[in-house]
């Protein structure tokens, strides 16, 4: 997509140019240093004075604050791409990234029950809603009009988030993180499904992999049901019986999915690898899940970090390094920091996933060191594509 006045966009800062550039920078930032003052505060220091519950602040700012700003820069970006129309930028872009990043810095300070801090939150999903619903309206491609109710939705997460928290029912606020650790789980397999096929392909010179049309419904069809099943169905035996089979059906149809993906030619690509490897946690959580709630030893908020450190971390930190460098106008080349940023991300997620599973005396050990793995690989991410994403673009094109 070609931008017709090119001097008007020149004289746009770069990190403003397109919602990947401030969204994937500032997510990235943002989760290296959330992930650092948990750090601390889970070793005992006063470093969340306003938070009244620190676990949700860390639940709520990964959810909410990291994962959903790498998936508005992502689908701000790409809109463009699918639509034809020019995307958000320049002041309109600045404003809306304020609206994103002023709770967050406001939160370890004024606390999630402060007013200005939950109305300045709840305002920057629904925009980004209405801002892709423009393009989308303007060219009729209701295909891409999924993304619209999504953020609809992510929004109303959000409220019940604050809700919870203002009321003190943990209950409901740990039912809306894994609803939402869910929502963004499926997200992922969606995208999946469209590009990493495709990628692989490209990369590997290889003969593009043609989906089979039950095997995609059976996979998203059970993974969604599992979103809104969680969100809504009673926490009755019966219901949670249900909802582990389920889980367990998405789970398999997964596996099946990506086992089809011909991943044994990416063993030599970093960025095929990285999203592949973290794909796979999303079958494993699901399963996780589903032991879960027949009480099979393992408790939720363990089973739902196989999908946040695991698929979360993973997929993104790929996602995020091969985007900025295609719309960067660069080869998609990764240096050696980078593949030592997938390692150290792969790490943190075996690390908090698994190492409490098989040994549970080893529980706040996995907590520091998955943390730790965390930060490494963001702040690699952030040193290396720093000048890449506040500088123009190296083939000298708008965006």
């Amino acid at each position: 997509m070609q931008i017709l006045d090119t001097n008007k966009e020149n004289k746009i800062w770069p990190l403003f140019r397109l919602g990947f550039r401030v969204f994937f920078l500032g997510g990235a930032l943002f989760s290296a240093g959330a992930m650092l003052l948990w750090l601390l505060s889970l070793s005992g220091f006063a470093v969340l004075p306003g938070v009244r519950n620190p676990i949700w602040w860390h639940a709520h700012e990964m959810l909410f604050g990291f994962a959903l700003a790498i998936v508005a820069g992502f689908v701000t970006t790409a809109m463009q791409n699918w639509t034809g129309v020019p995307g958000i930028k320049s002041w309109p872009l600045a404003i809306v990234a304020a609206l994103w990043l002023l709770p967050r810095l406001l939160m370890p300070l004024r606390g999630e029950l402060n007013g200005l801090v939950i109305v300045l939150d709840l305002l920057w999903l629904p925009i980004v809603a209405a801002m892709l619903a423009r393009p989308i309206l303007k060219t009729k491609q209701w295909r891409n009009l999924f993304f619209v109710p999504l953020f609809v939705f992510f929004s109303l997460l959000n409220a019940l988030s604050y809700y919870a928290a203002v009321s003190g029912n943990w209950l409901l606020s740990e039912r809306v993180f894994i609803t939402a650790v869910l929502a963004l789980s499926a997200l992922i397999t969606v995208m999946g499904g469209r590009v990493f096929p495709f990628f692989t392909a490209r990369a590997t010179q290889t003969p593009k992999i043609e989906p089979i049309v039950w095997l995609e419904k059976l996979s998203l069809v059970s993974i969604w049901l599992s979103v809104l099943a969680w969100l809504l169905l009673p926490r009755t035996p019966l219901a949670n019986a249900l909802l582990a089979l389920l889980l367990s059906v998405a789970a398999i149809a997964h596996l099946i999915r990506l086992s089809r993906w011909n991943y044994k030619v990416t063993a030599k690509v970093p960025l095929l690898w990285i999203l592949y490897l973290g794909y796979l946690f999303i079958p494993l959580g699901l399963l996780a899940l589903a032991a879960a709630l027949l009480n099979m030893g393992i408790t939720v908020s363990l089973a739902s970090h196989w999908l946040t450190a695991g698929a979360l971390g993973a997929v993104i930190l790929g996602m995020i390094a091969r985007v900025s460098l295609g719309h960067s106008g660069r080869p998609l080349a990764i240096t050696r920091i980078i593949v030592i940023a997938f390692f150290f991300m792969l790490l943190a997620g075996v690390l908090r996933s698994l190492l409490p599973m098989i040994s549970p005396s080893l529980t706040m050990q996995a907590y520091h060191s998955s943390a730790v793995c965390w930060i490494i690989a963001y702040g690699l991410f952030c040193w290396v594509y720093w000048p890449i994403l506040t500088q123009p673009r190296a083939d000298g094109h708008p965006g």
